[in-house]
């Protein structure tokens, strides 16, 4: 009699089924979940300070989100050795310093210039829609309250060390690269030194730095294991900090705000799929539609994390392995796109500096358009790659402009579902840009081999 393989019931293939969901839906899922269960209980739980309200709080703020830190720190944990092994390695294999400061220049170009039309069609946005001139008074005056505190201490972070000189270049080379390492303010000094160790090792006799290499690629090999491990918790860490966020403030903050938040958001979307993928069929030579397919895990893990580095290793992997951006190109150019290339950052400023001044009554000139673009580029470019790291930095540009900077009040509570928004654009953005070096490199290559034929 013929053996035949068991048979699988009906609710046994729907497990199956489940559980053969690809990675980036069982994140799209967690997503989900975790927002709109966060979101019916925050509206069904009651008034701020019932007993009801209170459980809530205690869950999200004991359960969820430390379930969802878990994930954010095995992130975080791997990205500041990833950075420095991809960098030396991205450097070293670039070859000579001439090499690797041609594309030094193209990945600061686009770094520039992306950010420049980010920051403009934030201007225009906010200038068009006027976000602030509805604000009731009255709405103004309870967020000053409720976040007038948070508020002062950003402003005093913001006035640490500000002032612009030679010292400024200075601070960028580390005096203990090991204590740079665990600060994200000073993460250009952890790339600097990576960058200087990686066009030493480029320039010495191969001989002499093939077994270097070899531990170093294994190094990196070994963080990259440790992200598949972080990854495989994603949709549960997704979950948890999606619910936090949702449970704790629901849609009351986002009512009262509803023309800003919109505008923001609205800003971001069109910037992240209708510009970015228009950038990536013409300098990255990927349909706009393959790109959004391909990146999707990439995009999910940067909304849910709301950190350029913590999203980094995704940004690599994804680069590499989705895209076959060369590993020295990856490994040069996005470690140095998440500190330095915030797309999204530049047009949230602008949009939410207008916004400020506007509730606030002041009259921007066309010359203080102009400058909150460029403060607004410079300004991100400090912002560190983690979690509302761009707001202390923007008082900077208000006072600049004559608004109050204690006004930032107004978006705290807010801040976090928007910066979970502007974070996907930087990332974006930095992969486009490893896409368009590995391009023009692969054609460099390719006009510099000698012809064989006679």
């Amino acid at each position: 009699m013929e053996d035949r393989p068991p048979q699988t019931s009906g609710l046994g293939r729907g497990w199956q089924k489940l559980f053969a969901l690809t990675l980036p839906t069982k994140i799209l899922l967690g997503l989900l979940l975790g927002g709109v269960l966060g979101s019916v209980l925050n509206a069904t739980a009651g008034a701020e300070g019932s007993e009801a309200h209170e459980r809530l709080t205690w869950w999200a703020n004991e359960v969820a989100r430390p379930i969802g830190d878990v994930f954010l720190r095995l992130l975080f944990m791997v990205v500041v050795p990833l950075v420095f092994s991809s960098l030396v390695l991205g450097a070293a294999g670039l070859g000579g310093s001439h090499h690797l400061g041609r594309v030094g220049v193209r990945a600061m170009l686009w770094f520039m210039l992306t950010s420049a039309l980010a920051a403009v069609l934030g201007v225009l946005l906010a200038v068009v829609v006027q976000p602030g001139v509805s604000l009731s008074p009255e709405i103004v005056n309870e967020e000053m309250v409720r976040y007038g505190s948070a508020a002062i201490e950003k402003v005093e972070t913001a006035q640490q060390g500000t002032g612009f000189s030679l010292r400024t270049f200075t601070n960028i080379i580390p005096e203990n690269v090991v204590g740079s390492a665990g600060d994200n303010k000073k993460a250009l000094g952890v790339i600097l030194f990576a960058l200087l160790i990686g066009v030493a090792v480029g320039g010495m006799p191969r001989g002499r730095t093939r077994a270097f290499r070899d531990a170093l690629e294994t190094f990196y090999e070994a963080c990259v294991k440790i992200l598949g491990f972080a990854m495989r918790l994603a949709p549960v860490g997704v979950f948890g900090l999606i619910f936090a966020v949702t449970a704790t403030l629901g849609f009351e903050v986002l009512s009262a705000l509803a023309t800003y938040v919109a505008t923001a958001i609205a800003g971001l979307l069109f910037y992240q799929f209708v510009i970015l993928p228009i950038l990536a069929k013409f300098f990255g030579g990927v349909s706009p539609w393959t790109f959004l397919v391909k990146s999707r895990a990439l995009m999910i893990t940067a909304f849910s994390t709301s950190s350029s580095n913590a999203t980094l290793p995704t940004t690599i992997r994804t680069a590499e392995e989705n895209f076959g951006v060369p590993r020295e190109v990856a490994g040069f150019s996005l470690p140095l796109g998440a500190t330095m290339n915030m797309n999204g950052t530049a047009m949230f400023m602008c949009i939410t500096v207008l916004f400020l001044a506007q509730v606030d009554g002041v009259e921007i000139s066309f010359a203080n358009l102009m400058l909150i673009v460029v403060l607004a580029m410079m300004v991100a470019v400090g912002a560190a790659g983690v979690p509302g790291g761009g707001l202390p930095l923007m008082t900077i540009i208000l006072s600049q402009v004559g608004v109050r900077p204690e006004l930032i009040a107004l978006i705290i509570g807010t801040d976090r579902i928007v910066d979970m928004t502007r974070t996907v654009p930087n990332i974006s953005s930095d992969l486009i840009c490893s896409l368009w070096l590995a391009r023009k490199e692969k054609s460099a290559a390719v006009s510099s081999t000698p012809d064989r034929h006679p």
